[in-house]
């Protein structure tokens, strides 16, 4: 339960975080926000590290044994917040926040494929139908703005009845 407790905090941090960048982005532009978030964010990863002494056995690991695409976190880490502050002004917050999880699970049902062989069917019709539903209500999110556009502009719509 701990584990699960944590995982909905850090997904709480990510919507936070998603849409502070955003009104950054907002006053100062789509890639200076993204310098700022990681400037921050280095700053505060340092104290971090120097916290927990773990920088005390950096001199154990063999970095040459990693490979080189292992080390790529960072710059998807920056595409992801370039593409998040551009996307969080066009879209809502529960909008980008379903497709993020979409994509999520799209990308996470590629990795198990790739990596360990597993193909998981229920992951991936599972992803299916978030994709259907969400598709859906904004097709019904759509309906009814554009009914209240028209409401709006003199013009009234007949309501159907049963």
């Amino acid at each position: 339960m701990f584990y699960v407790i944590i995982s909905v905090l850090a997904g709480a941090t990510i919507v936070t975080a998603r849409t502070l960048n955003s009104i950054l982005a907002s006053k100062i532009g789509v890639y200076q926000s993204t310098f700022w978030n990681y400037v921050v964010g280095l700053i505060f990863s340092l104290i971090f590290l120097l916290a927990s002494k773990e920088f005390l056995h950096v001199s154990e690991i063999e970095y040459a044994k990693i490979p080189i695409w292992a080390y790529t976190g960072g710059l998807i880490g920056v595409i992801v917040v370039i593409l998040s502050n551009y996307i969080v002004m066009k879209i809502s917050a529960f909008y980008l926040t379903l497709l993020l999880f979409v994509g999520q699970l799209l990308v996470a049902v590629i990795i198990d494929y790739v990596y360990l062989g597993q193909m998981s069917a229920g992951k991936t019709l599972g992803g299916i139908l978030v994709f259907i539903g969400l598709a859906y209500n904004l097709m019904l999110d759509r309906k009814t703005d554009h009914e209240k556009t028209n409401i709006q502009d003199g013009k009234s719509e007949t309501l159907k009845t049963n």
